[in-house]
């Protein structure tokens, strides 16, 4: 009996000393997006970091996509949201907008790429700490390309001389060779090409998806075009009634008033167009999916407008006001995306990191094969930015311009410069609510 006492009291001074260890633990709750495939490299970051503070116990949260803004939203309305969250930066501003949000020192985020910085910032303020990066590339096939003029420039390469008289002589002739220069690079230079390259290839140029959620919007701020102010300006109704001009030729595809990034992707698997935009990660699907496609693809920098910036995707973290460890958040969130860790994640992805030691390693200056050449020109790109700039009610700013543009492309009168004004409106009204 006294040997079942002693070990009953073991047991309870056992449970009661596990207990208290746990409870004398700072538990930070961090949710993510999308990352179970990569529960391994999660868990290996979060054993590392528990090592070096023994002190802390770290609750990984992984949240389907389809969830996370819904989830987000009702957690930090709530009194016990989780410390640190994984977002895009539209949601992240959104948050901020509604004071949702604590803000961070800058001095914390010195050792990231400064123009993402800038265009994390809401009102002058930081709100968020950038994790990794995407920024699209140009697909290229060759084959096709090589049957159009694009790119290539007459230049003389030598000068045949002849006697005129026994005392002058003039030059009477040149030799011409077809020398390829850079490829077009903005949208306008493409457009220009268009209807040349549809006559010698028989394909299209390229197959834009122009109204796929806010992929107008991005070409369109490249040019400068980003108010109701702009968005009636010269240089925008120009802008706008060459890719009509282009459309109603025949020399971009009709289903571009509809057509989906994936349908555009197919288009170009099919050999239907020469050029295509999308990240690195496509490379990969069309290895398997249209192998004699992509033995002939080359990869370039992603297409531009007239201010020479390139756009990217970002996704970063975020801590609610209401998060009861903030500083260990913060803490925990630079470890994650500290140089070291961002390049483990970045060699099993094909994400760029935004830490500039990341940046500057030797892994993104690799143009040995298409799969580096891109990931290499992608993160090049993020050293010209163009800056992230969203409005309070974006997808339905994203929805009034792409219905324009919808209009424009199949209206047979000349109203560009009207449908235009009407958006202008629409926009200043949408924004001032």
């Amino acid at each position: 009996m006294k040997r079942i006492i002693f070990l009953a009291l073991c047991f309870l001074f056992f449970t009661t000393a596990c207990t208290q260890n746990v409870e004398e633990k700072d538990v930070l709750t961090f949710w993510t997006l999308q990352m179970g495939s990569f529960s391994e490299y999660m868990n290996e970051i979060i054993q590392n970091y528990e090592s070096k503070h023994p002190d802390v116990k770290i609750v990984w949260v992984d949240v389907p996509f389809s969830e996370g803004e819904k989830r987000t939203l009702a957690a930090v309305l709530g009194n016990n949201p989780p410390d640190l969250i994984n977002l895009n930066p539209d949601f992240s501003a959104l948050l901020a907008q509604r004071g949702a949000l604590e803000k961070i020192p800058e001095a914390k985020a010195v050792k990231y790429n400064s123009q993402i910085i800038e265009s994390l910032k809401y009102d002058g303020e930081l709100f968020s700490l950038p994790w990794y990066a995407t920024s699209s590339v140009t697909f290229v096939n060759k084959d096709l390309l090589s049957k159009t003029e694009i790119g290539k420039t007459e230049v003389a390469t030598k000068k045949v001389r002849k006697w005129v008289s026994a005392r002058r002589f003039k030059m009477v002739d040149y030799k011409y060779n077809k020398v390829i220069n850079e490829l077009p690079l903005s949208y306008t230079q493409m457009n220009n090409y268009a209807i040349s390259a549809k006559e010698a290839s028989g394909v299209y140029i390229y197959t834009p998806n122009l109204v796929e959620n806010d992929t107008m919007f991005r070409i369109l701020k490249k040019y400068g075009i980003d108010s109701p102010e702009t968005i009636t300006s010269e240089y925008s109704v120009e802008l706008f009634d060459q890719f009509k001009t282009v459309y109603q030729a025949g020399a971009l595809p009709k289903e571009i008033i509809s057509i989906t990034q994936r349908e555009a992707f197919e288009q170009y698997m099919a050999g239907k167009s020469i050029f295509f935009q999308a990240g690195a990660n496509f490379l990969k699907m069309l290895k398997e999916n249209a192998p004699n496609v992509y033995k002939v693809t080359d990869v370039k920098p992603q297409l531009m407008g007239r201010k020479g910036l390139y756009d990217f995707s970002l996704m970063n973290f975020v801590i609610p006001v209401k998060a009861k460890n903030k500083e260990l958040a913060i803490d925990f969130c630079l470890y994650l995306t500290n140089a070291e860790n961002q390049l483990k994640l970045a060699k099993l992805t094909n994400i760029i990191v935004t830490n500039n030691e990341a940046l500057n390693s030797s892994f993104y200056n690799d143009y040995s094969s298409l799969e580096s050449k891109a990931r290499s020109i992608g993160a090049n790109q993020l050293r010209k930015l163009l800056p992230i700039r969203q409005f309070k009610r974006q997808k339905e700013l994203n929805n009034l311009i792409n219905t324009a543009v919808q209009k424009i492309l199949v209206s047979k009168k000349n109203d560009t410069k009207e449908i235009l004004e009407k958006l202008s409106q629409d926009w200043a009204l949408l924004i001032s609510e």
